[in-house]
């Protein structure tokens, strides 16, 4: 019922990684290094020349910097992390928490307890049993390591009891969200004898996934086996994985073509000359989402006609039209349309308005030009020349600033005025928890929050999934939050993939890629 989303602008960890980190100076070294060999030792369709071994060659635009899931996983990333982590909980086609390390789960009477029980005789790589030990020790470790990227996703758990093979999780609130939250992206579950050393297991991954990490070369490539102690190994038919550093993006379909890679992420603006050149583009469904971020702790956003005079300056359509090439829509919140926590009743809230906004900001005493901000990002992005441009319009003039540090300031909230995209969570309410609450990540006004989102996502955590009014419930919630005056969405868009003609479907899960009775070149 829901998923993290991915978006086509940059963000650091927590939520994703930059694309195109490689530089063109280091690229002749790289490729010389890792795409001629495969060239040579590769066939077109995936499998192994002079062999039989099913192979996937995946050009990944989000290659992990991490490969501690506690520090890298919250991001897009962590659908490459998840070739070697499995969690207790997985995501189906239809959104919904589904069995993966934990065979079941159940809630005590009062909703503010729920066991997980574990299936029986499974291991990590390095031949540590996977028990309730195991989960114990990956809650606590992302609840309390220095550089974790998900404690602030865990606030409900207070405490883990390890009782052989069912994980006890204790809450401080009911919270029928835990199945959802603890999957594929918040708790991917590494060895604890391997995750003693932290530094160590972000350089050698060790988990109970699909595959298995056979070599990894930092920030280029790395190179996994299946996994034949992994829990459904008999519906997994790929052997081996080359996960490779995608170079600039107008080179990927060309290397799809000769066989370089047959899977790669691309963006909109590549899917039809994938198509032309004969690949599947696979449009995976996501709970991607952009937007402006304010900060309304600092001038001039602590004045609600200036918030509102640029709710209304944003025109999402021009978004869509020269970013998504017909694959994206316009949102004004962080769901797209169609998914159960989208709220028919917010939509449209502020239309573009352009004449309204310059009214706005009449009111609150500014004349045209009166307002200079610094729009801060951390990359080159066309995102922020249409906010320049839109703005422009209404009299507010912005100059775009890229800092690469940028993620220090903006999780310190430091800055005023920035762009950001997510790629959603496993919970809806972590997604809204993490826009809007207090403490929220995405939230760059922290500590406030819209009046009456505190109760009204409480309200939801105390609804049972499959309770009758649980859509109602959550799209009040959702409701709640846009009040927020730190955020302005703009669009959303799918995830796209390109694949060779040999790489059969994949599972139209949201957000997550699942290989799954996934077969190459007829394997």
């Amino acid at each position: 019922m829901s998923g993290r989303l991915t978006p086509r602008r940059p963000v650091p960890a927590p939520h994703r990684t930059p694309r195109g980190r490689l530089r063109a100076a280091a690229l002749g070294t790289v490729l010389v290094a890792v795409l001629s060999p495969a060239l040579s030792a590769c066939a077109g369709d995936g499998t192994a020349a002079g062999g039989s071994a099913a192979a996937l060659k995946w050009a990944s635009s989000y290659f992990p910097t991490h490969w501690d899931p506690v520090v890298g996983g919250s991001g897009a990333q962590f659908r490459e992390l998840a070739l070697v982590y499995a969690s207790l909980t997985r995501t189906d086609a239809k959104g919904n928490a589904v069995p993966d390390l934990a065979e079941s789960w159940k809630y005590n009477s009062a909703g503010d307890q729920i066991t997980f029980h574990l299936r029986p005789g499974l291991k990590f790589s390095d031949g540590e049993p996977v028990d309730a030990t195991a989960v114990k020790a990956a809650i606590e470790r992302a609840k309390t390591q220095k550089d974790s990227a998900l404690f602030g996703d865990l606030t409900s758990i207070t405490k883990v009891d390890a009782e052989g093979l069912d994980a006890v999780v204790h809450l401080n609130q009911v919270d029928y969200q835990i199945p959802q939250l603890l999957g594929e992206r918040v708790l991917q579950i590494a060895s604890p004898k391997a995750a003693r050393s932290p530094a160590a297991l972000d350089q050698h991954p060790v988990g109970a996934g699909p595959f298995i990490v056979t070599q990894i070369v930092p920030g280029t490539k790395a190179v996994l086996k299946k996994n034949p102690d992994y829990w459904d190994a008999k519906d997994i038919h790929i052997d081996t994985v080359e996960l490779t550093s995608a170079p600039d993006a107008s080179t990927v379909v060309s290397g799809l073509q000769t066989g370089v890679y047959n899977f790669a992420d691309i963006e909109p603006s590549q899917a039809e000359a994938a198509k032309k050149a004969g690949l599947d583009v696979f449009v995976q469904p996501g709970f991607n989402a952009s937007n402006i971020s304010l900060n309304v702790n600092k001038a001039p956003f602590d004045d609600d006609r200036v918030v509102d005079a640029v709710r209304y300056a944003v025109d999402r359509q021009e978004f869509v039209d020269k970013l998504t090439f017909g694959y994206g829509e316009v949102t004004d919140q962080p769901f797209p349309k169609g998914y159960v926590a989208y709220d028919p009743a917010s939509a449209d809230a502020y239309p573009y308005d352009p004449a309204k906004a310059k009214e706005l900001l009449a009111q609150a005493g500014h004349k045209p030009g009166d307002i200079t901000l610094d729009l801060v990002i951390p990359t080159d992005d066309p995102q922020a020349e249409i906010v320049q441009s839109q703005l422009a319009k209404v009299g507010i003039k912005v100059t775009i600033k890229i800092e690469k540090n940028w993620a220090t300031p903006f999780f310190a909230k430091d800055l005023t005025f920035s762009l950001y995209s997510t790629t959603g969570r496993d919970s809806a309410v972590q997604t809204l928890t993490a826009h809007f609450g207090p403490h929220g990540p995405l939230n760059l006004s922290s500590p406030y929050e819209p009046a009456g989102f505190e109760a009204a996502v409480a309200k939801v955590r105390r609804t049972p999934l499959d309770a009758p009014d649980y859509a109602q419930v959550l799209q009040a919630a959702t409701r709640a939050g846009l009040r927020s005056k730190a955020l302005v969405f703009t669009f959303s868009q799918p995830n796209l993939f390109a694949k060779s003609r040999s790489v059969s479907g994949l599972p139209k899960n949201p957000a997550h890629i699942d290989w799954t009775g996934v077969t190459i070149g007829g394997h």
